[in-house]
């Protein structure tokens, strides 16, 4: 096993090795032992389908409720992580010893106590006898060991450190002493209640982030991750630095079927960096591009890298809320990369690949609006087609679109079989053709159809994001089924038996695939759950609180920055999922707390999104990214050198959640029509772009220190105009706390209201904060207020919060009882400060009118190394 705390030489590290060590098990056992090994991922693979789909409770058969649930998944995930992952680099990779075999047994019994013992721990809740004890303790050290073989050490270090807080809470320096908890309460606390490890983080993993991994694994495994890359490298190859633009769109699109960094590096990479090299990038440029490209895809919808699960639980807002607001800064974000590779190109005089045959640019444009326009006509008439079915045929509606369905697959696998077949070409040959556009496009559109079928299940049908990826992975595995027959049929070449066969095995190996990409997950999950209820039980998050704005001062700029930089060392060796939940769990509270006593009064969907794009950069920051390592061993080259040239291109990222928690209408947040709509996301695309620029000392030419500043402001005003605004016109005018009640009851819908409240908290301390109180459908003030979980009455002349509902959204706000409205903040009649717009692009077009006298002058860089 490679040893995660030594850089090995790049030349000499096995890269599949690495994935497997870091995503799957490094471990390649005798053939009984890897098929009982396989047997048992299916089997898991199995049981995660049947909780989630709806025939336990139609049959009244294998009903389980959400702590057996979790119980059963961790069990799983224990067991294999033993089997899968050998415990030193020492090892031996070729056999499961005695030891792991009998660690893997008793991590499962002690997983699966709560199952068990069920009803028996119902009835003495908080008075564990000595077996509950026990099991408790070689649980979580089981499952601390199973984390360390799976995920390395520092999510080991992490929950131990927050384990020795627990207990030796009287013993810590003032600031971050608490009374402790004994061995009988903490075990019981963490191991046999739905706190600590069997907690929200663990639930989520069981009911929704499996699924989504099931799914992507099938999805790769039938060929779409080949189908992704050829077709990016189609439409892209061949412009400037095409590679590496062709890398930027693959690694996108596998992000939205990967929950992994380093897999999407690889499965992406070991093509791309070998052609970005061929045509003239560096070994550390390539690999950084690809390390940039894969990290993004943890923060690219519909999965984000499993933490969007994540965020409905904690932020308490629906799914496709997430989904909205996360999506905006994830494409600005690798539009901006995309704008990089295209700007080093142009510094070194990069070309692309060649073309297998020659359109005009007409040809091309006519091509590309037809399809465009195609795509549009076809997605509305079966947007309001299946509608109209709805009103005319409601019985009979599902199985006519059932049919339909079928159809179009169909359809798309004719299309498809009349297309040469896809295969990737060697990127070391010395002679490299890119793929013909339209038929590596049209080849293999039914792979599409699933993602279709997820994005419908989610959007329009409103389904859970659980049971969206259960019909989307059972239409997958029908897909892999039938592809293959249905393909030798079409192409006329018989032998249906052996493609059906050959199709059983992708979806029994897509299931494997789904199971061992889980096993990090789900350990993962259940180890954050320990730092989870730590806070819960000590009352750190307080402590973390308190030690932020000592360090601050109360500054909220220089808060932030704290923030982000602990963010950041969290992350560091961690997966996307525990990442979310360490940085979540700790930092969020900090950001919401100090924030709104400074007046950054902020959605909580913001201020989780800070946390967690700071979190995923530690995947990007030497020397624990492991994405780096990887993309450093296919360049062959140094993966601290990648490592911090990723950092560099990584910076646009790093800005964007310092922007957004200013100007939330990045995050899609008080849009208020088409208009405005198109206003905002175009100047962000526009500010990312020439952010990009600055940083990279390139825009038309290569620029001047005075044009680099020039070009830094314009992204700063573009991105938050408000900031100069607000010198000019205050934003907000108060209210009197008596105008609450008609505020909140005129109210447009799904709007917020700023309100400032003050109190002594439930620790004695004197409170003064902001809270953006959000309101959903219109109604009565008291039915919109109490849809949040909190009651407010008028007490003289003071309006006074009554009542704060446990777990409701008022309390995720920090709303207590007893706390008063202090006063309410309307938006103040003034100018639109989109206005800020106009002299930023004056600006612009100065040091545009600067540097276009300059641009044949620009000395050219080294010319492309394609061989062809």
């Amino acid at each position: 096993m490679i040893d995660k705390k030594k850089t090995a030489d790049p030349a000499e590290v096995d890269v599949n090795q690495l994935v497997a060590e870091s995503d799957s098990g490094g471990r390649a056992p005798g053939p009984f032992v890897h098929r009982f090994i396989v047997v048992v991922c299916i089997c898991w693979s199995l049981f995660q389908l049947w909780i989630a789909s709806p025939l336990p409770f139609s049959l009244g058969i294998g009903v389980f409720n959400d702590t057996q649930s979790r119980a059963i998944h961790l069990a799983f995930a224990i067991f294999l992580a033993f089997l899968a992952y050998p415990a030193f680099s020492a090892s031996p990779r070729d056999r499961v010893p005695v030891l792991d075999w009998i660690l893997a047994a008793v991590g499962a019994l002690c997983a699966s106590y709560l199952f068990v013992f069920y009803a028996e721990l119902s009835t003495r809740p908080g008075q564990p006898t000595t077996q509950d004890l026990a099991v408790s303790v070689i649980g979580i050290v089981l499952l601390l060991e199973a984390t360390r073989r799976a995920l390395g050490l520092p999510m080991v270090i992490v929950a131990c450190f927050f384990l020795l807080y627990t207990f030796g809470g009287p013993y810590m320096p003032d600031l971050i002493a608490h009374k402790g908890a004994s061995l009988s309460r903490a075990m019981s606390h963490q191991w046999l209640t739905t706190e600590g490890v069997f907690g929200v983080a663990l639930g989520v993993s069981s009911g929704f982030i499996f699924l989504f991994v099931l799914f992507g694994s099938l999805l790769d495994r039938a060929g779409a991750g080949n189908y992704f890359i050829q077709s990016a490298f189609a439409l892209l190859g061949h412009l400037r630095g095409g590679p590496a633009k062709a890398a930027v769109v693959s690694s996108a699109a596998t992000g939205i079927i990967s929950g992994s960094s380093i897999a999407n590096v690889v499965t992406t990479g070991t093509f791309t960096i070998p052609l970005m090299k061929r045509v003239g990038y560096r070994g550390d440029q390539a690999g950084a591009v690809e390390v940039s490209s894969s990290v993004n895809g943890q923060i690219m919808p519909p999965v984000m890298g499993a933490a969007a699960f994540l965020m409905v639980e904690y932020v308490g807002i629906p799914y496709t809320e997430v989904i909205k607001h996360a999506f905006l800064p994830a494409i600005i974000s690798y539009i901006a990369l995309f704008y990089i590779v295209h700007l080093e190109a142009l510094k070194a005089d990069l070309q692309g690949l060649p073309r297998r045959s020659e359109a005009t640019a007409m040809q091309r444009l006519i091509s590309f609006v037809s399809t465009v326009a195609g795509f549009i006509v076809l997605a509305g008439i079966v947007y309001y087609g299946i509608g109209w079915l709805k009103v005319v045929l409601p019985d009979a509606a599902i199985f006519i679109i059932g049919i339909g369905l079928l159809a179009v697959y169909i359809g798309l696998l004719w299309i498809g079989s009349r297309q040469p077949e896809l295969h990737l070409d060697d990127p070391d040959a010395p002679v490299f053709q890119l793929p013909e556009t339209a038929p590596t496009l049209l080849s293999g559109l039914h792979y599409l159809l699933s993602v279709v079928v997820l994005i419908w299940c989610l959007m329009i049908e409103q389904l859970s994001p659980g049971l969206s990826a259960f019909w989307a992975t059972i239409f997958m595995i029908f897909v892999m089924l039938t592809q293959r027959p249905l393909i030798a049929m079409l192409r006329g070449r018989g032998n249906f038996g052996a493609a059906f066969k050959v199709g059983v095995g992708d979806l029994l190996a897509g299931l494997e695939a789904g199971a061992r990409n889980m096993i990090g997950i789900g350990v993962a999950t259940a180890a954050a759950g320990i730092i989870v209820g730590t806070v819960s039980l000590t009352g750190v998050g307080l402590v973390m609180t308190e030690v932020v704005e000592l360090l601050s001062g109360g500054n909220l700029m220089l808060m932030l920055v704290l923030v982000a930089f602990v963010s950041l060392i969290l992350g560091m060796g961690l997966p996307t999922t525990a990442n979310y939940i360490v940085v979540s769990t700790l930092m969020a509270p900090v950001v919401v707390e100090l924030g709104a006593q400074s007046g950054l009064i902020v959605p909580l969907i913001a201020v989780h999104l800070f946390v967690f794009y700071f979190g995923l950069m530690a995947d990007v920051t030497p020397p624990v990214g492991l994405a780096s390592f990887a993309a450093a061993a296919i360049a062959r080259t140094d993966p601290i050198k990648t490592g911090v040239t990723a950092f560099f291109y990584s910076m646009r990222t790093a800005i964007l959640p310092f922007l957004f928690i200013f100007n939330t209408q990045l995050l899609m947040i008080g849009i208020e029509g088409p208009l405005h709509l198109v206003l905002t996301v175009g100047s962000a695309l526009i500010a990312m772009l020439i952010f990009a620029a600055a940083t990279q000392g390139y825009f038309l030419a290569r620029s001047r220190w005075y044009e680099t500043i020039a070009l830094l402001l314009i992204t700063f005003t573009l991105f938050r105009p408000g900031f100069w605004w607000d010198m000019v016109y205050p934003p907000y005018q108060e209210m009197p706390p008596s105008q609450l009640m008609k505020l909140v009851e005129e109210a447009p819908p799904n709007t917020g209201k700023r309100v400032w409240v003050e109190g002594i908290n439930i620790d004695g301390k004197e409170i003064r904060k902001g809270v953006l109180l959000p309101l959903g459908e219109p109604g009565p003030a008291r039915e919109r207020l109490a849809k949040l979980g909190v009651t407010i009455v008028p007490l003289g002349n003071e309006m006074q919060i009554a009542q704060v509902k446990f777990g409701s959204r008022a309390e995720k706000l920090g709303l207590e009882q007893g706390f008063n409205v202090a006063s309410i903040e309307v938006p103040a009649e003034r100018p639109a400060k989109e206005w800020m717009f106009v002299p930023a692009l004056v600006l612009l077009a100065l040091v545009i009118f600067l540097q276009r006298p300059r641009i044949r002058r620009t000395p050219a860089a080294a010319k492309p190394a394609v061989s062809v």
